[in-house]
């Protein structure tokens, strides 16, 4: 058993968290003052008789509807709660992602908060002078980190925040909702160091709404619902357990556990399981982003639809990523980039269903046979989405000569959904058989797509819908 114990990083026996609650502020002293002990209040269990382990090295998820109880847990193995039963037990250096910079002292420069915080964790002065330039690196807020925080913006704040937590190398991480601060390069190189951490061996808790992380990171997820333990497993499976709650079907649920119907020891599930889901766009982000749909159709009418942009460079009239990856030989420089819509307007925003185009200015610093020229579109946490590239469509690429340049288009539908994407391009080839990269742009420049019909997934298949009411006796 002692053996066992050793294997896990957390371990939660039997813990119960419960909450008095009063009708009324005076109650409270009503209930203290009673010579009969009278009770004044009521009992809400925010947990109730919850156990599960997460071992050393996994990546588990605690999912639930809102209320479950998710949070609670989470600050109750990380000391911020103490819990009314049971007992919690963390073997490992626990770094912590919940409310970001709730320890942060406001009157203090970044440089102070990080060095305050530091020693909070346990680690010296001189383990944070080595880790110091990794945070400020991450977080890229530049001469404000000597500011004092309450001069910073909520967006520096943030970044300081979660830069401070993911790069002291926790041996535990404790994740609740915190991937989605920043800008979506920002929310991109979260994801990638989130990655980087997993495989070296860090144990991660994570509490999120978004299945998509579930699936792509989890090895196992505990599914919660009012303070109540109902299942743990692989993703996939906990994932459509979950989508039963949702759908109003958990006595359902509960019958066919007892019943031995769901078996959580292989993993079933996948991205395509999400089949209720409304392709990561809540209620909230359907209205804005038909608001912001029609503010875009609003400014761009009087541009007309040819292509009228200031002359110059496309790349000075869009967001460009300041951390983007870039590498190459130097044969071939892609100098300038830029996303057109339907109009012809150069902007990062484009409507779903509208055709757009992605153009690349390339100049050629030495003679290249058979230059190919490619685009491809991944989602924030690094998943190749679509893309394509010259060879793939029997485009006639000439040879160049050197100081020659190619201007390529790739014009297509919008069919993502609504949501934040990034671009990346490059110019290759294939010289003695080997593939050579003359200059590749990683996530250069974000693209988001504004819509008011999301469907189900990555993409919509833009089904054609046809029904038919018909009598009982047809």
């Amino acid at each position: 058993m002692e053996v066992r114990e050793q294997e896990n990083a957390i371990s939660v026996r039997d813990v119960t968290k419960v909450y008095r609650l009063y009708d009324k502020p005076i109650d409270r002293l009503k209930e203290s003052m009673s010579i009969s002990h009278k009770n004044y209040h009521r009992d809400f269990y925010a947990l109730s008789g919850l156990s599960f382990q997460v071992k050393k090295g996994e990546t588990v998820g605690i999912i639930g509807t809102n209320g479950s109880g998710k949070s609670t847990i989470l600050k109750i193995i990380t000391g911020v709660l103490t819990p009314t039963t049971g007992q919690v037990d963390v073997n490992g250096k626990i770094s912590a992602l919940l409310e970001l910079g709730a320890g942060f002292n406001m009157d203090y420069t970044g440089i102070e908060n990080i060095y305050m915080n530091g020693t909070m964790m346990g680690y010296t002065k001189k383990e944070m002078d080595a880790k110091l330039q990794d945070i400020l690196d991450f977080a890229e807020i530049g001469d404000f980190v000597y500011q004092p925080v309450k001069t910073y913006s909520s967006g520096m704040f943030v970044r300081l925040a979660f830069a401070l937590a993911i790069n002291v190398d926790p041996e535990i991480l404790i994740v609740d909702e915190a991937l989605s601060v920043g800008d979506v390069f920002f929310q991109s190189k979260c994801y990638r160091r989130m990655e980087e951490i997993r495989k070296k061996g860090t144990t991660i808790l994570m509490v999120t709404h978004d299945m998509g992380s579930i699936i792509k990171y989890c090895d196992r997820v505990v599914l919660l619902h009012k303070g109540e333990f109902i299942a743990e497993g692989p993703a996939g499976k906990v994932v459509d357990m979950y989508k039963k709650i949702l759908a109003g079907k958990l006595e359902e649920l509960k019958a066919e556990l007892a019943a031995g119907v769901h078996k959580t020891d292989q993993q079933s599930g996948t991205e395509d399981d999400l089949s209720d889901f409304s392709g990561g766009m809540d209620v909230d982000g359907l209205v804005d982003a038909q608001l912001a749909k029609k503010t875009f159709l609003d400014n761009h009418e009087s541009a007309g639809t040819t292509n009228q942009h200031p002359k110059g460079l496309m790349r000075d009239q869009m967001t460009i990523n300041s951390d983007r990856t870039e590498y190459g030989d130097g044969r071939a420089e892609i100098y300038d980039l830029g996303l057109l819509d339907a109009r012809g307007n150069i902007t990062n925003l484009l409507l779903k269903g509208e055709m757009f185009t992605i153009r690349e200015c390339i100049r050629f610093h030495a003679d290249i046979q058979s230059p190919i020229f490619t685009y491809t579109i991944k989602d924030k946490k690094g998943t190749e989405l679509t893309g394509t590239n010259t060879m793939f469509e029997g485009a006639d690429i000439q040879p160049m000569k050197k100081g020659e340049e190619y201007v390529v288009e790739f014009t297509q539908k919008m069919t993502l959904q609504g949501g934040e994407y990034l671009l990346s391009m490059s110019c290759t080839g294939f010289e003695a058989g080997e593939h050579t990269v003359y200059h590749r742009l990683y996530d250069v420049t974000n693209i988001t797509v504004i819509s008011n019909k999301n469907t189900v997934g990555v993409y919509d298949m833009e089904s054609q819908v046809k029904a038919e009411k018909r009598k009982a006796d047809e």
